[in-house]
């Protein structure tokens, strides 16, 4: 399966910087949809939905999708690869 990968960052309530992708099926990436998961994701992280911003979430290549990440998108639609201050 190939994914459309967007790179992105949020500013977390105590000042660091959030990093990770969105990874979407290349054939669905619509912008709004992309930014609908990462909200979604930050609200289950218990995070404020609305600190993500559309300038900060960038559409950055396509590449093939691991197992886990096809079976993460099957359940849910997409799949979050978490790079740095997600936890």
């Amino acid at each position: 399966m190939q994914i459309s990968v967007y790179d992105t960052y949020v500013q977390r309530p105590d000042g660091r910087l959030m990093h990770f992708d969105i990874l979407v099926p290349s054939d669905a990436a619509d912008r709004e949809t992309v930014l609908l998961y990462g909200r979604r994701y930050l609200q289950a992280k218990g995070l404020p939905p609305n600190e993500l911003k559309a300038e900060k979430c960038n559409y950055c290549h396509m590449a093939s999708a691991s197992p886990d990440v096809e079976d993460a998108i099957a359940a849910q639609g997409f799949a979050i690869l978490e790079m740095e201050n997600c936890r």
